[in-house]
């Protein structure tokens, strides 16, 4: 057990440089796979009102407001992620990423 978490560690330690872009990549992978989710719900809730309020809303939700979320929320995990111990955080970012996969193979994304 203990060799195990030594690698996990060697290879956190390793990847700690890299962790402001994989923090970007958790934020938009999230957003590329429940977006369509997102969009879907707001596409039923908008569905009577006018092609023009319906245009407005999609280009604010879409450009500027998942815009906002990457910009906002990448610093936040990327800081969560530099607070975890090496061992762990490659577990949680190992886990993240088989989940969305998982998630987007199901949801038939891949």
């Amino acid at each position: 057990m203990d060799l195990i978490i030594r690698l996990l560690s060697d290879l956190g330690h390793d990847i700690r440089p890299w962790l402001d872009d994989i923090s970007t990549a958790i934020v938009a992978c999230s957003l590329v796979v429940f977006g369509g989710d997102f969009n879907r719900f707001l596409r039923r809730h908008l569905s009577h009102y006018n092609f023009i309020i319906r245009t407005i809303v999609f280009i604010f939700v879409n450009a500027f407001g998942y815009g906002f979320l990457i910009i906002n929320l990448s610093p936040w995990v990327y800081r969560e992620l530099l607070n975890l111990p090496n061992y762990l955080s490659v577990c949680i970012i190992s886990i993240f990423f088989i989940f969305i996969g998982c998630w987007a193979q199901r949801n038939k994304h891949i």
